[in-house]
């Protein structure tokens, strides 16, 4: 498959990358800066300074067969990284029919928004962050595309393993995480097995 790669920088799209070459697509990983991202076999790079320039993200979309973001910021206090992207990727994927897109969430976002430790702990550290991401799921909810929405809970750098459970109603505790690489793993191999198409799959290891 030809897969784009949103959010190619951070830890997770940088495993994304990784998993989706050793799967042998051909990938093309969006930074901001041409030198945010080392060469890499197997990857072409795509630069867009703001996703809000709605012409390159049209021309990184243009002829792709999937869509991987994993949009996210460090900033500080209200952010619109994941929804301001998510809008620009939704109209590029609609103006070049582009149907397929993998999304990363996270656990606690929109009906996950409960009263579980997990949930309360999560909103009490990271609320801005959250709510980004329940902006950018309504936006994609609404959309008539083949979208997949995979909340997590707690990421980790521990190493690829292939061992992690995923479905729509995985009970996620405080202590739950999945590494970043077993993520990919599952958004690489969901993009073309299409199992959760217009759901909100969890994952955990």
């Amino acid at each position: 498959m030809k897969l784009v790669v949103f959010g190619a920088t951070g830890g997770t799209g940088r495993a994304v990358l990784e998993q989706a070459v050793r799967a042998g697509h051909k990938v093309t990983a969006v930074v901001r800066r041409a030198d945010a991202l080392p060469p890499a076999p197997g990857v072409r790079v795509a630069v867009i300074p703001d996703l809000q320039d709605q012409e390159l993200v049209d021309h990184a979309v243009t002829g792709q067969d999937a869509v991987i973001s994993a949009l996210g910021t460090n900033a500080k206090g209200p952010v619109s990284v994941c929804a301001d992207g998510t809008q620009s990727i939704l109209t590029a994927m609609r103006a070049a029919r582009v149907r397929r897109l993998l999304v990363v969430s996270a656990y606690g976002a929109a009906e996950t928004h409960d009263r579980s430790l997990y949930s309360l702990a999560l909103w009490v550290t990271l609320g801005h962050k959250m709510r980004d991401k329940e902006v950018m799921e309504e936006l994609i909810r609404r959309s008539d595309l083949d979208w997949t929405v995979v909340r997590p809970p707690k990421l980790t750098g521990r190493p690829h393993t292939g061992r992690y459970r995923t479905g729509t109603d995985l009970r996620i505790r405080l202590t739950s995480a999945i590494s970043r690489a077993d993520l990919a793993d599952f958004l690489v191999r969901e993009a073309a097995a299409s199992e959760f198409l217009r759901q909100f799959p969890r994952i955990t290891g």
